[in-house]
């Protein structure tokens, strides 16, 4: 009988310490800002004429020019790859009958530079458009090395979650005690369209040149943690 009543205490104790235990948990973020110091331009050309081949052949031309006018002005040659190519027809439904003939064709060749020296971004473009290139896509940038800016993002989130825990802990009258688990839900950056302004920059648009401010990029990160408290 006495071993069984010491049974029961001990469980009716672990219940109660069991009751006692409240885990809680929350996510963190962090973010950190970094340069970028790599952007790839994507522009080319687009032509139309009624000859297919025509077409395709001022194209070749002008992608050519464009790659000579790059090289000519520091661009390695491995920096440059070919986007897409593309050749389309349009028709036209005027003639009689109704029925579609084709009026003309479109070629379309882009280039994607990749960029190194921020200060040259704008400079490219303009060489490009005035060896023959008549569409820009748009410029990316990216970091070449973001550990470290990751690796500050996520005791950033780690910071951010116990902020949180302690938060709710003290709006109902408990105390954080330890963390029990972590899980990381990832390190990821993007451009935040922040731009970098120079010397450089000022002057080439004052010159009537293209301006491209490399944006910062934001490294981002995020965890979940559940903490005890009592």
């Amino acid at each position: 009988m006495k071993k069984i009543i010491a049974v029961l205490i001990a469980l009716l104790l672990l219940a109660g310490t069991a009751a006692a235990e409240t885990k809680i948990t929350v996510s963190g973020t962090g973010e950190t800002q970094v340069s970028a110091d790599t952007a790839v331009i994507s522009l080319g050309v687009s032509i139309r004429d009624k000859d297919v081949l025509q077409a395709q052949q001022k194209v070749n031309e002008a992608i050519a020019a464009v790659r000579k006018a790059l090289s000519e002005n520091g661009v390695e040659e491995d920096c440059v790859s070919t986007g897409y190519m593309n050749i389309y027809a349009n028709y036209d439904y005027g003639y009689s009958g109704g029925e579609e003939q084709v009026s003309s064709y479109n070629a379309q060749s882009t280039l994607s530079v990749k960029v190194t020296d921020m200060e040259k971004v704008g400079l490219l473009i303009d060489v490009s458009f005035a060896a023959g290139a008549n569409t820009l896509h748009g410029i990316t940038f990216s970091a070449s090395d973001t550990e470290e800016a990751g690796a500050e993002s996520l005791k950033k989130a780690v910071a951010d979650a116990r902020a949180k825990a302690e938060i709710l802990a003290k709006a109902s009258g408990l105390k954080i005690t330890k963390a029990e688990s972590i899980a990381e839900g990832g390190v990821y950056s993007y451009d935040n369209s922040i731009g970098n302004f120079s010397a450089k920059a000022m002057a080439a648009e004052e010159a009537g040149g293209t301006i491209v401010q490399a944006a910062k990029l934001i490294v981002s990160a995020s965890v979940t943690i559940t903490f005890d408290a009592e």
